[in-house]
């Protein structure tokens, strides 16, 4: 299918544009932030024995990392390259050479090594097993690999089994076999990385506007008057989204910025594929709003007070196509400014300077990411974005749009093929009708209760509840609070079965009873070609690329099919594809909004379900035909005296995978505790002193990185900082863990809190 016509690059100003510059300094030399071209020479050296098969992969594929869509080395937004150091660090993982068996023999020193170092000795190549008391794994064939994991399914109820599948490179068309075998199997367990990410989005979205994913394209940033990150930074996570926001300027547009930190990337930003800003930078906010942790509630219903009272308001979108405002307003005249204040940590005057952006502005697209869905009222934090989308009616046309931006590639679709406890193919819900019409197209009972989220498979392991638990991809040990208690939760399943391409740490964990390995195979390598979804719902095609093949891996649909085949031979016949081709046609009977799928078969090719714009002509797909506004009350945010709130953030990483112990666009070192320069003056703390934060789940030890962040708001890295978040602490609705936490503030070797 052909690309996109890119229309929106037609209002980019020609030329260069010296307001925009970040600076003089050709290149940025000696200022803080990535150097891209490095990055490049780098995957070059690592890829050298591959060169060719790394080349094709890059230049054939759809990219691996971020849920940005890149296919090849192009898009469907711009004209021109587009290639970012994330998909450059993830290269090596397709391209390296197996794994030494022999290592396995003996875990005494594979223990002491970090998940980068376990990542870099090679592929997984062949299934291998380790009993309770052995040292090590020994290597088994598939077929009695799978005939022991079956029996153990067999032998237990269907309540008593797990399954969970990360976002790492996994195609539409893992997730969806994966679902339709686990569900054939007897239960609704299985569950993906979307549950500790965007879950909320998904609930709140479907709420109110009746759709569950971003509303528009990423060509919308591009000439909208206002784009908004809230609780964002695609500089670090999307990388090549620096180069529309680039674009974005160059066309007009204002970028607001709403966080706890004022991210130097959203600051300023030099894009390594464009000679203007490759040289001097690019100016990426205007405006940056620093917030409370948890106070975004309450700065976008300030917001909202200050948009009512002056009337920057369409009310005629409001009267015709939305329902629920009268109450968002009486609920906001509830709200006195010093509340909404003292949470937000905004005035109110900042408060008002922001409503006037968006008052001012005929088009806007908010974007946000963990930073709002991470908490306890995660759900609530996206409803109030939502309201402030619906008071202008900046939904379901051109420049205008909600986007809950994705981080992983393989994220979007893995809720919207049915890899969810909660949710069946299509997104819908888990309930007896759905159930009973999933059976009748798959010719077997599908089970009609929800399934165990991912933190409460953990809680079910724990318990003692769970007797199979198969994890592909994924390391619980690293994404999940708590880690101690993750720990123990593992290390009691009688059966564990890890499928991935590489080692991790929680494969380690003595087993109960057992503990099995299975060597997956990556997307570039699976016959057929795969393929993925975009946050833009923009569903790619990613063939099958030619190179080295490892071992004995397999695809992982092909794993789940063998799997179920054993558990219910009975159903054999209905659990049969023979090729990605024939799993797309099913997807595109089973899901009717991916229609169109099944015509994807070369690199290039794609299609956008929905089109450019869900809920166009502002349609929208609730019971009553309207979008909803929500009465949110106040989350109590407020910080106790002498106490901190902790947030964890990413570095240089993806996902868990940890690339470089120092972050170029921040300076921060993994250890980094980052202050504000405020808080470190009222503590008598100096920049590199080491402190150690303390909450009610644990302590982290680092040193005070001082930064442009709110004060009594501290920043710690993710994953190291799980040791201090509540694992109890998850949102009503999506059962989304609260990566944020209460901590005191001491010296390294005190006892007592440093002195506020």
């Amino acid at each position: 299918m052909a690309r996109s016509t890119k229309k929106n690059m037609e209002k980019v100003r020609k030329g260069w544009d010296p307001s925009l510059w970040a600076g003089l300094k050709p290149f940025g030399i000696g200022e803080e932030r990535p150097n891209n071209y490095a990055e490049i020479l780098r995957a070059v050296w690592e890829n050298k024995d591959e060169a060719l098969y790394a080349w094709r992969i890059l230049s054939r594929g759809v990219c691996d990392g971020c849920a940005l869509g890149v296919a090849g080395l192009h898009d469907w937004t711009m004209d021109g390259v587009h290639l970012c150091n994330i998909r450059l660090r993830l290269l090596r993982l397709n391209t390296m050479p197996a794994l030494d068996t022999r290592l396995l023999a003996d875990l005494a020193s594979l223990k002491q090594k970090k998940s980068a170092e376990l990542k870099e000795l090679g592929r997984l190549p062949y299934p291998m097993i380790r009993r309770r008391g052995e040292r090590g794994f020994t290597r088994i064939s598939w077929e009695r690999a799978l005939d022991e994991i079956a029996g153990r399914i067999r032998a237990t109820s269907p309540r008593r089994t797990g399954y969970y599948m990360t976002s790492r490179g996994e195609p539409n068309e893992n997730y969806y076999v994966a679902q339709k075998a686990v569900r054939a199997m007897g239960t609704n367990s299985i569950d993906n990385a979307a549950r500790i990410c965007h879950s909320p989005s998904t609930v709140s979205l479907k709420a109110t506007i009746g759709a569950g994913a971003t509303t528009c394209s990423y060509s919308d940033w591009i000439g909208t008057d206002l784009l908004v990150f809230i609780g964002s930074n695609p500089a670090n996570n999307q990388p090549v989204t620096t180069k529309y926001m680039y674009y974005a300027k160059k066309a007009g547009t204002k970028i607001a910025v709403i966080n706890s930190y004022r991210e130097p990337g959203m600051e300023r930003y030099w894009i390594p594929s464009n000679l203007e800003s490759a040289l001097f930078g690019t100016k990426i906010s205007d405006r940056t709003f620093l917030v409370n942790v948890g106070g975004d509630v309450a700065f976008l219903n300030g917001t909202l007070k200050h948009m009512i009272e002056n009337g920057w308001l369409d009310r005629g979108f409001i009267e015709r196509h939305t329902a629920g405002f009268k109450q968002m307003r009486a609920a906001l005249e509830e709200q006195s400014w010093e509340d909404l204040e003292r949470l937000s940590g905004a005035s109110r005057e900042e408060m008002r300077e922001f409503a006037r952006m968006v008052g001012e502005a005929s088009t806007a697209v908010f974007v946000w990411s963990m930073g709002i869905t991470q908490h306890e009222f995660g759900e609530d934090n996206v409803r109030a974005i939502i309201n402030l989308g619906l008071t202008k009616g900046f939904v379901g046309r051109d420049n205008c749009g909600l986007m809950p931006i994705r981080g992983h590639s393989g994220v979007q679709g893995g809720a919207e093929m049915g890899a969810y406890s909660t949710a069946f193919p299509g997104g819908l819900p888990v309930n007896p009708e759905n159930a009973r019409k999933l059976g009748e197209l798959y010719g077997f009972e599908v089970p009609s209760e929800p399934g165990l989220t991912t933190p409460r498979m953990i809680d079910a392991a724990h318990d003692g509840e769970l007797d199979v638990l198969v994890s592909l991809g994924g390391n619980f040990l690293e994404v999940l609070p708590d880690p101690d208690y993750v720990r123990e939760a593992l290390a009691r399943v009688p059966l564990r079965v890890h499928v991935d391409i590489v080692l991790s740490n929680q494969m380690l964990i003595d087993p109960a009873d057992t503990v099995i390995l299975l060597p997956a195979a990556t997307r570039y390598e699976i016959p057929g070609g795969v393929t993925q979804t975009s946050t833009e719902r923009r569903i790619m095609y990613s063939p099958e690329i030619p190179g080295r093949r490892i071992g004995e891996a397999r695809p992982e649909w092909e794993i789940f099919m063998e799997l179920a085949k054993r558990v219910r031979p009975e159903l054999a016949d209905k659990l049969h594809f023979d090729g990605t081709q024939e799993i797309r046609e099913e997807i595109a009977r089973v899901v009717p909004m991916y229609d169109g799928i099944q015509h994807l078969r070369k690199s290039g090719d794609q299609v956008q379900y929905g089109g450019p714009h869900l809920c166009a002509g502002w349609k929208f797909d609730t019971p009553d035909g309207k979008a909803h506004f929500s009465a949110i009350a106040l989350p109590e945010t407020g910080i106790p005296e002498g106490m901190f709130v902790v947030t964890t953030r990413r570095g240089k990483q993806f996902n868990s995978m940890i690339h470089e112990e120092k972050d170029a666009l921040t300076g921060a070192v993994r250890e980094a505790v980052l202050m504000s320069e405020e808080d470190a003056r009222g503590l008598g703390l100096a920049n590199g002193e080491r402190v150690v934060l303390r909450s009610e789940a644990g302590e982290f030890e680092g040193r005070v990185h001082i930064a442009p962040i709110k004060p009594r708001t501290l920043q710690v890295h993710w994953p190291e900082g799980n040791v201090l978040i509540d694992r109890r602490h998850r949102s009503a609705v999506a059962d989304i863990p609260d990566y944020n936490a209460l901590v005191r503030v001491e010296r390294a070797g005190e006892r007592e809190p440093a002195a506020v």
